[in-house]
């Protein structure tokens, strides 16, 4: 039988609960699940890459969240060039809202057209569903307590960056 193994990408910057709750689910549903962290020229992350990777290693261990994940970073390549070296069968996407599914929808057909491999939409939980890194970084800038919707280690680093900027 054939090793199922699922990659998530994102910037996950900041790492919210429901990324957590969809690394959780997608658990799940392989053999091996990669959360993969990559580089998005667009974005201008709060933290180093490798401030992200400890961040998300420690909030799935404090949470519990299933022993066949790896997290591993990537500059500069496209998602199903990755995919493809590590031997992944499905990509792992969420879906929040009908703009999401629109996106999603043109990155299947071209990530499926250059690579074969399948991709998996799972539906952000309704509670979970206004939850986006971006909205998380604007309300943090305003110096707003977004505690309740990212992991506790998450929010104990995001105080340390407000002290370090005070």
């Amino acid at each position: 039988m054939t090793e199922k193994i699922g990659l998530f990408t994102g910037t996950f910057d900041p790492l919210t609960n429901g990324h957590v709750d969809i690394i959780r689910r997608a658990s799940q549903h392989f053999d091996k699940l990669y959360v993969g962290i990559f580089k998005n020229d667009q974005k201008h992350p709060l933290f180093p890459t490798a401030k992200r990777v400890e961040m998300i290693k420690t909030a799935l261990t404090e949470l519990s969240v299933g022993t066949n994940i790896e997290v591993i970073t990537h500059q500069r390549d496209l998602t199903v060039n990755v995919a493809q070296r590590l031997g992944v069968t499905a990509l792992v996407r969420a879906v929040r809202n009908a703009q999401d599914l629109e996106y999603e929808k043109n990155m299947f057909y071209f990530n499926f057209e250059m690579s074969g491999i399948e991709t998996l939409l799972l539906m952000a939980k309704p509670e979970l569903e206004p939850l986006n890194s971006t909205r998380m970084r604007e309300l943090h800038a305003f110096g707003q307590d977004i505690s309740q919707w990212v992991p506790k280690n998450v929010s104990r680093e995001l105080r340390k960056l407000n002290e370090k900027n005070i």
